[in-house]
């Protein structure tokens, strides 16, 4: 029996491991060979059955003791409840959270409360509701206080309003009783008085609420009123800069020179275009960025320019090329400027959040427009009939056409979702096509305040600025992914997908577009301080060439020459360009 388990176990005729000695093996412990392996006696099938879910109320198979009262392995099961075995789903991305017991405005006031003062109470549940988390010298400067209970009270706000001046007359200009509007000054600043005079006020017995120096809520907004009426309100001065104010004939700068090269009166658009490739001369005299140029209309033998140092001037384009006057009004960066068909008068608008209609020749404030909000882009309305009313598109996503003859608002046109950024007179200025940060594109019917086509599509960028095309059948838009759009100026105002201009960069920046007068050229300052040309059929980039240090946000064609520009930027410098 033991000499077949020898040779069942051992395969190898040869015997490895093994000795013989006259025919008969010889075996040691060492070579010993186990052909089966050790198996356990217990059933598979009851193990098996061993693994009982917590959930099961029933088992099918006796279990002994050690499996009942064996512990559990692994980690506890996070949607399981403690006090129950029901399972819960998850209700956000990483599992199952508990609603806490907190209403949605306390949130939101423990929120602005650290948004605004740095601290906000300590949520969690050990805290004994006087604790903060955040910025605890703040915590006691204000005493624990939320930016609810820091709100001034009805009382306290009468006695803040009590302090300020009337609005005024709106139909006032200058003088006594004149229009200030929401920028009525205080007659006592909302902060604490000094000791001598809180001193004399208490001996008088005079009963005023001053308000204390540790509200920011108080001291943020009176600080804002008295920041923004220290502008230039009512405070429109000139100065004229040019060596000679009238010519041998009596004429002032605004008469068309006619000694010159070029015919300044011929029809725009009637001679052939070319791209500009040398410096001819550089304007200074503004102290902050440039913000928009803006030829004299038809002729072009002036230059308006707007910038960020509140300063409006007109240069000369032609003989001494000098700075003819200065206008001052605004308190802020000017934002826009516009002529009217004639270039007898411009209107311009600022931060400071009026709007002034000037005379060109002599530098007078006309008039000054306000609804209380920033305006951002201005047009006179082209059409001869009309062209005593302008748009404005503000900062409160409005459009609103004012009237200069009666001084008052038409009409309002309220239906972008954001700051409207162009206004563009299309159909022979029956109606006009505006653009906003909503990333929208609306046409409406003049005087008539619904729009008449909306466009909206997920792959559309903010339109900063836009130029008509002097065929007036498109118009081409600044978009904010680095590229020129066109969009049909006609019934049906769709997107033109050929025609897309791209090459240069201009995101983060309001970058000005302009199309030469033949219709030939397409101009677009950029962010990296070129000046770029492209085809306006091939929409091929003709050229480019380095025209500032710092981003060229104003590019104009002038109206009447074969091929030159002026461009400016945040270099605070005009140059212009042949």
């Amino acid at each position: 029996m033991s000499m077949s388990l020898v040779d069942y176990a051992s395969s190898d005729d040869e015997g490895a491991g093994s000795s013989t000695s006259a025919g008969v093996p010889q075996f040691t412990s060492a070579t010993r060979v186990v052909a089966a392996p050790d198996v356990s006696l217990e059933d598979p099938m009851q193990l098996r059955q061993s693994l009982i879910k917590q959930t099961d109320k029933q088992i099918t198979t006796n279990m002994t003791y050690e499996q009942l009262s064996a512990p559990i392995v692994g980690p506890a099961n996070p949607f399981m409840s403690a006090d129950s075995a029901s399972r819960k789903r998850k209700n956000v991305l990483t599992g199952y959270a508990e609603e806490s017991a907190i209403s949605e405005s306390t949130f939101r006031t423990q929120q602005r409360t650290f948004i605004s003062l740095g601290y906000a109470q300590d949520p969690s549940l050990s805290a004994n509701g006087n604790t903060y988390v955040g910025n605890q010298d703040s915590v006691v400067l204000h005493g624990g206080k939320d930016v609810v209970q820091l709100r001034p009270s009805r009382e306290e706000t009468n006695a803040i309003k009590k302090k300020r001046t009337g609005k005024g007359d709106p139909s006032v200009i200058d003088g006594e009783n004149a229009y200030v509007g929401p920028w009525a000054k205080y007659n006592m600043p909302p902060t604490t008085l000094s000791e001598s005079e809180g001193e004399e006020e208490e001996e008088e017995g005079e009963e005023e609420y001053v308000a204390p120096a540790s509200n920011p809520i108080i001291d943020k907004a009176g600080k804002e009123y008295l920041d923004v009426n220290t502008g230039g309100v009512g405070k429109e001065t000139t100065e004229f800069h040019g060596s000679q104010q009238y010519d041998y004939q009596g004429r002032t700068y605004m008469h068309v020179p006619q000694d010159l090269d070029v015919d300044l009166r011929k029809e725009p658009g009637s001679w052939t275009n070319y791209i500009p490739k040398k410096l001819v001369h550089t304007w200074v005299g503004h102290t902050k960025p440039i913000t928009a140029l803006r030829f004299f209309p038809g002729a072009g033998h002036l230059l308006l320019s707007s910038s960020s140092d509140a300063k409006v001037k007109i240069w000369d384009v032609y003989h001494d090329r000098e700075l003819l006057r200065t206008y001052n009004g605004h308190s802020k960066a000017v934002t826009d400027i516009t002529f009217n068909n004639d270039g007898t008068q411009f209107l311009t608008a600022s931060y400071d959040r009026y709007m002034k209609l000037w005379d060109t020749e002599t530098g007078k404030c006309i008039h000054r427009y306000t609804t209380g909000k920033i305006p951002h882009v201005i047009r006179f309305n082209p059409e001869p009939s009309l062209h005593h009313e302008f748009l404005a598109g503000m900062s409160d996503k409005k459009i609103i056409q004012f009237d200069t003859r009666t001084e008052e608002v038409a009409q309002e046109y309220d239906h972008h979702l954001g700051p409207v950024n162009t206004i563009t007179f299309v159909d022979e200025n029956r109606r006009f096509i505006t653009t906003s940060d909503d990333k929208s594109l609306r046409a409406w019917e003049y005087g008539i305040p619904v729009p008449i086509k909306f466009i909206a599509e997920p792959y559309m960028y903010s339109m900063v600025r836009a130029s008509l095309h002097p065929t007036g059948k498109y118009v081409a838009y600044q978009s904010g992914d680095n590229q020129v759009v066109v969009y049909a100026a006609t019934d049906k105002f769709r997107q033109n997908r050929k025609k897309v201009f791209r090459g240069h960069n201009n995101a983060g920046y309001a970058i000005d577009v302009d199309i030469s007068p033949d219709g030939q050229f397409l101009m677009s300052g950029d962010s990296g301080g070129f000046l770029c040309f492209w085809d306006w059929k091939t929409c091929k980039m003709y050229h480019k060439f380095q025209a500032s240090d710092g981003p060229v946000v104003a590019a104009q064609w002038h109206p009447q020459e074969t091929s030159k520009v002026a461009s400016a930027g945040l270099d605070n410098v005009i140059k212009y360009w042949d």
